[in-house]
This record gives C-alpha cells, sequence and structure tokens, in this order.
C-alpha cells in the first residue's frame, strides 16, 4: 500500500535523524535540513535542537536518565551532554564492531567488551576472550574491525573455580526507615542467599519492584519457590515479596512487595546514598574515559570500588547462551557468593552530594588465571529489553 505524504514526510525526517545519528557533521546537518524544505525551527520536533547547540567538532550524547523530582520515580529525563565528534565516531564504530562479533560468535570466541579511549584520543579498543585451545581472532574479522584495536586475551581454565568463597556474617538489614529496604542488605530465597538492590520500577502500571540475581532462585521457578525473605537485625524473618518476573538471561528477578516493606531508592553506604537514576551506555563511556571508579556494597563483602574495565561486554562463560549489554569492572575480591543481585553505582555528576546514578547489576566475578574483574547487566540493558528503570 503507498505511504501516504504524511507517511513519506515521516520517513525522510527518521532517515535524516539517522544520518545525524551516524556522524553527519553540523554544517551538513543544516544545508541537509534547509534544502529539504524544512525550517530550523523543526529542529525541536526531530530531537535535535542540542545538536544546533553544539560546536562543530562535537557531538551531543544520551549521558544518563535522571529523576527531574529525585522523590518521583516517574519524572524520568534524558540528560545530553555534547563529547568529542572523533571520539564519539570511534566509540560507537567500537561497538558496531562489538555486536557483529558477538554475532558472528566464531569458534574460540568466550565473550568481548568494548574500551572507550580518553576523548581528547579519539579512540575506542575492544578486548576479545578467548579459549584456551590454539583458538586466534579469524583474519575476516580484521577486514570489518578496521580502524578499531583488537586486543586478544586467552582464558585458561575457565570451568575450574580455582578458590571456595571465605566464609563472612552478612550484612542484615537493621532500621528500616519508612518500612523500606536499602540496596545491600541480605535477603534469601528457598534455595539461597543474596542481596537486595535498589528499588527497580516499570512504567505499565507505575509498579516498583524489589530486585535480586535471578540464579539466587536456583533452576526450579514454580510459584512455591519465587518468595524473597529478609532476615533481619534482632528481629524475625519476614517474607517480602513474591517474584512477578524472571530474566535469565540478564540475571535479574524481579519480586512484587505483598506487604507493607518495600524497596527503597537508597543505598546502605555509611552516607547512605540516594539513588537519582542510571548511566547509558555512552554515559558509561564517558566514565571510562575518565578513569572513573565504580563502587558497590553486597551483603557479604560490604563496601568496595574499582574501575571500569569494559562496557556493553558479551560474556559467554557460564552458560549455553551469551549475556550481552554487560559492564566489567574492579576485581574478583568484590564480589563473592552472596553479593550477587548488588548494583554498581557511581555518584551524579550533576546532583547533590549525595546522590548517585546506578551503572549496573553485579552477578557474576571471574575465577581463572589472568583476568580480575566482576561482571553483570548494565541498567541500559534492562531498560533497553525490559522497560525497567531505576
Amino acid at each position: 500500500m503507498p505511504e501516504t505524504e504524511t507517511e513519506q514526510s515521516a520517513h525522510r525526517l527518521a532517515m535524516l535523524r539517522d544520518r545525524l545519528e551516524q556522524g553527519m557533521d553540523r554544517r551538513a546537518f543544516l544545508r541537509t535540513l534547509v534544502s529539504g524544505g524544512y525550517a530550523i525551527g523543526m529542529a525541536a520536533w526531530l530531537g535535535v535542537d542540542d545538536f544546533l547547540a553544539a560546536d562543530d567538532d562535537e557531538v551531543p550524547v544520551v549521558t544518563a536518565l535522571v529523576r527531574d523530582d529525585p522523590a518521583d520515580p516517574w519524572s524520568i529525563q534524558k540528560r545530553t551532554r555534547t563529547v568529542p565528534a572523533e571520539w564519539y565516531a570511534a566509540v560507537k564504530q567500537a561497538l558496531e564492531v562489538n555486536e557483529r562479533l558477538a554475532q558472528l560468535s566464531f569458534t574460540g570466541y568466550l565473550g568481548s567488551t568494548v574500551v572507550p579511549g580518553d576523548q581528547k584520543s579519539g579512540t575506542a579498543s575492544i578486548s576479545v576472550g578467548l579459549s584456551s585451545d590454539g583458538h586466534s581472532i579469524p583474519e575476516m574479522v580484521n577486514e570489518f574491525a578496521e580502524g578499531i584495536d583488537l586486543n586478544s586475551e586467552t582464558i585458561i581454565n575457565v570451568d575450574e573455580i580455582q578458590n571456595g568463597p571465605v566464609h563472612r556474617d552478612p550484612h542484615l538489614a537493621d532500621m528500616l526507615v519508612n518500612e523500606r529496604v536499602p540496596s545491600g542488605v541480605a535477603c534469601e530465597t528457598p534455595s539461597s542467599m543474596a542481596t537486595i538492590g535498589p528499588a527497580l520500577y516499570h512504567p505499565d502500571g507505575k509498579r516498583r519492584f524489589f530486585v535480586t540475581a535471578e540464579h539466587a532462585f536456583m533452576e526450579n521457578h514454580d510459584a512455591t519457590d519465587g518468595t524473597l525473605l529478609l532476615p533481619r537485625e534482632d528481629s524475625d524473618t519476614v517474607e517480602v515479596g513474591t517474584v512477578a518476573d524472571y530474566h535469565p538471561i540478564e540475571d535479574v528477578a524481579a519480586i512484587e512487595p505483598t506487604g507493607e516493606i518495600e524497596p527503597a531508592s537508597r543505598i546502605d553506604a555509611p552516607s547512605r546514598p540516594r539513588v537519582r537514576g542510571q548511566f547509558t551506555k555512552f554515559g558509561l563511556a564517558t566514565l571510562v574515559a575518565q578513569d572513573a571508579e565504580l563502587e558497590k556494597v553486597g551483603a557479604l563483602t560490604g563496601h568496595t570500588t574499582g574501575e571500569i574495565q569494559g562496557i556493553d561486554a558479551v560474556t559467554c562463560f557460564t552458560d549455553d547462551f551469551c549475556r550481552r549489554g554487560q559492564i566489567r569492572w574492579g576485581g574478583e575480591m568484590d564480589l563473592t557468593d552472596g553479593d550477587s543481585g548488588s548494583v554498581s553505582y557511581h555518584r551524579d555528576p550533576d546532583g547533590d552530594d549525595n546522590d548517585v546514578l546506578i551503572a549496573g547489576f553485579n552477578n557474576a566475578r571471574t575465577w581463572w588465571p589472568g583476568q580480575s574483574y566482576v561482571w553483570g547487566v548494565s541498567a541500559y540493558q534492562l531498560t533497553e529489553q525490559h522497560g525497567y528503570h531505576f
């Protein structure tokens, strides 16, 4: 069926926006806009008014989703910043190459991650994990990755856990503020222990969830095993919710509160930081470019910090499928059994001193020689795939 004039116009505008996102410079964009018969006032309708305000050698990117009103989780707004165009192009290309690597999944491929360079360098690279039985990066990969450094790393004995967890007493919830539970305290399922993350929200029905690692419920996902328990200091353990949705690929379980106790947008660190939102993919890339550190509070290892080692990572170590949109940070000592479900976070650069933005969940750690980091799904991946936000 032929497109109407309105549909044709919308299609042309969408193509123009796509070209803009692929690196069209500001002057070329303005010429195209005018030659196509569109007034400069259409910029806001196109969503490119921030682009017109940028310098010729910069492009705007969305770095975070942030609450306009800290107390209102539904007041989420996009935060935009300008970054050097050359750096943006390099990171964008590396992200695209990394996606092609995951799709190709050649023999010996165990995962890869994007490592943005500092913004002045205008570079980005990809670290590729290979199995130890003689595999290398195929020549065809080097061809489509031209301009992006591919650094291969051999992963040895990935199936053998080197050391068991050190016994630690879990940090239990003590005094709840307004009957709300902060992130970083222990929770229990019928089969194991994990850490509660900060309140997770979904716009469908404006729902609020407890959240922790899906693997804490093991593989038995029937209704009788979907309860979440909260052990407390000097008080009885209480049931706080039942699982509403399991997301095995992201390793996340969303738990609907069933009583008066609800999750909080707070983290149980000494300063009790307030969660104001979350980083996007380019927000994380900007943190890497600045050599920034992430923080986490787990029920077993407590508060730790560490540098980000890679973003938009693919991990194929532990299951018969690969996980995408992962973040790697810190070292293997930053996580132990019982810390899964905690979140990594960083101070909100534009918020109050006590505001933080979530980077992602902490689900696993390396246990093989030669590499040391924590990994888990990025917050932006959970938003893109399932609509949740912090």
